[in-house]
């Protein structure tokens, strides 16, 4: 789901329209030195002995300045695990690191950081680098890390990108927060409703040779359509692989599609993927044309954004509180504390004035408010 974004030209593919670690991670660090070397978050998410391990082995690669060592040890994490890692750093250890790798960054380490520590992240950074960045992806995951900006700075990295890039993404943008046209992905395989199966694969093999990679990094379905650019069916690469190659995709494709319209909120799009099962769904304009596709990890993504917001909501603090200091979020939810505490006292004082009655009809102690 990675990948740089097709030209706006280029949405339409075929068709006439045209790890493990090193062996030398330092062993029996405990998680404490890793936070006083440089680490401010405790680890989650898998073992902790093996977050302490990596940890330990990432600072001391950047206390030793071995580039070469840090480099090699990201070569074996998934870029999942390396955003984790940026996380868990303190802001000195984390501009080391991300200046120490450079270029040698994984793109998609960007996609995987938390909103709060990528903004920390591209405070330090020029529009040109972080349009350089962003480039990188899948048109999904650009649009999720430039919708996040404030618009002085989204407006100065799109001006960085080179047109056909920006010009992907500005569509994306005039689509309503949270739709599914924010969500979609602009990479999609089509092919007219002629071809046969020998000759989409043929293109998809010969497109995937070629100089620009113009497929999707990870896709799960094919989409016809007819001459005016609607979805007439679609087929799983799976069925697509098991049938002949005479056969023409007309006579396999799957006509029975759910198309979701690119203002549809996304929440009722992960509802509808949970429903009907689905791994993909084509995304259509108001004209019925095909604009994109969601994926699965869109919505698992959607869904996990929903709990934390709601989760976050019921503990009253922000995303970002997570990453601050302890001092920094007290001061903000102090007047929060101060409405709690004095709510509190004020219910124990009206308890205290009838704790006779409590004490002669202790079932009267369920409704007390505290």
């Amino acid at each position: 789901m990675h990948a740089r974004p097709a030209p706006a030209s280029n949405l339409w593919i075929g068709g006439p329209v045209v790890s493990e670690r090193p062996d030398d991670t330092p062993e029996g660090d405990t998680l404490e030195k890793a936070l006083d070397a440089g680490f401010d978050a405790p680890p989650g998410g898998q073992d902790e002995a093996e977050h302490d391990e990596v940890d330990a082995a990432v600072i001391t690669a950047l206390s030793a300045g071995d580039t070469e060592a840090l480099k090699e040890l990201v070569d074996g994490l998934h870029y999942a695990d390396v955003a984790d890692v940026v996380e868990r750093l303190n802001e000195d250890k984390r501009a080391q690191f991300l200046t120490e790798l450079g270029d040698d960054l994984p793109s998609e380490v960007w996609a995987e950081l938390d909103d709060a520590v990528r903004e920390t992240v591209f405070e330090d950074m020029e529009p040109a680098q972080i349009a350089a960045a962003v480039s990188e992806l899948d048109s999904d995951d650009a649009v999720e890390i430039v919708e996040e900006m404030e618009e002085p700075d989204q407006k100065a990295v799109l001006e960085a990108m080179a047109p056909p890039d920006r010009r992907l993404i500005e569509q994306s943008l005039s689509y309503p927060d949270d739709s599914a046209g924010r969500l979609m992905q602009r990479e999609i395989v089509t092919v007219p409703t002629n071809w046969t199966v020998g000759e989409t694969i043929d293109y998809m093999r010969a497109a995937a040779d070629g100089d620009e990679d113009i497929l999707p990094t990870s896709f799960y379905d094919i989409f016809v359509v007819d001459p005016t650019h609607k979805p007439v069916g679609a087929i799983h690469l799976s069925h697509l692989l098991r049938s002949k190659r005479p056969i023409k995709v007309s006579e396999i494709m799957q006509t029975e599609l759910k198309l979701l319209p690119v203002t549809m909120d996304q929440e009722d799009v992960a509802f509808l993927f949970r429903q009907r099962d689905l791994v993909s769904a084509p995304v259509v304009d108001e004209a019925q044309r095909l604009v994109g596709a969601i994926t699965i990890d869109d919505v698992v993504d959607v869904i996990h954004e929903e709990h934390e917001e709601d989760m976050l909501a019921l503990a009253g603090v922000g995303e970002a509180d997570l990453y601050d200091a302890a001092i920094d979020t007290t001061k903000a939810r102090f007047r929060w504390l101060l409405v709690n505490l004095f709510t509190a006292i004020l219910a124990s004082l009206v308890i205290g004035m009838f704790e006779s009655t409590l004490q002669q009809v202790v079932a009267l102690a369920i409704l007390m408010p505290i």
